[in-house]
């Protein structure tokens, strides 16, 4: 999906391999003017980061988003500070709602860009067992030798 009005900045590839992801979500971030230069940079990481809900806000926390050399040392950002996300107060009491009584997780997915506001899709996960895991290894080989095989003809 990288066209010019979504440019994908970072992508977390191991979410759909260590969560079951049963819904998804779209946020804005608040965010730094010089975050916002490092992100158009190509300068993030979301593989150690998770959403928590806190106090009726959603926070981004763990996500790496490289300082801005061109910044200065003064007017620069904390590379991993909390980032608050932008969400509809139902929206809120949904994900709330989900994460205490179903005991699910808040996984980001992928960083991007829609048109000049920075976004980060995030999914209502639960976490797969070891079996599971091997199993989409096993449909993941699958699918590439059924590809294979197809094109071979």
């Amino acid at each position: 999906m990288s066209d010019a009005k979504h440019r994908t900045v970072a992508r977390n590839r191991k979410a759909t391999f260590t969560f079951e992801i049963l819904d998804r979500f779209e946020a804005g971030l608040v965010l730094q003017g010089s975050e916002v230069k490092s992100l158009r940079a190509g300068k993030a990481n979301l593989q150690q980061a998770y959403v928590r809900l806190e106090h009726g806000e959603a926070w981004l926390i763990g996500a790496n988003i490289a300082q801005y050399p061109q910044a200065g040392p003064h007017n620069n950002h904390e590379p991993e500070r909390p980032r608050k996300l932008l969400l509809k107060e139902r929206e809120l009491t949904r994900l709330d709602r989900s994460v205490r009584e179903k005991g699910l997780t808040l996984v980001p997915m992928e960083l991007y860009f829609s048109g000049a506001w920075a976004k980060l899709s995030f999914g209502l996960g639960r976490g797969k067992k070891l079996h599971d895991k091997r199993q989409t290894v096993k449909d993941r080989d699958a699918k590439r030798e059924m590809d294979r095989a197809r094109r071979g003809r």
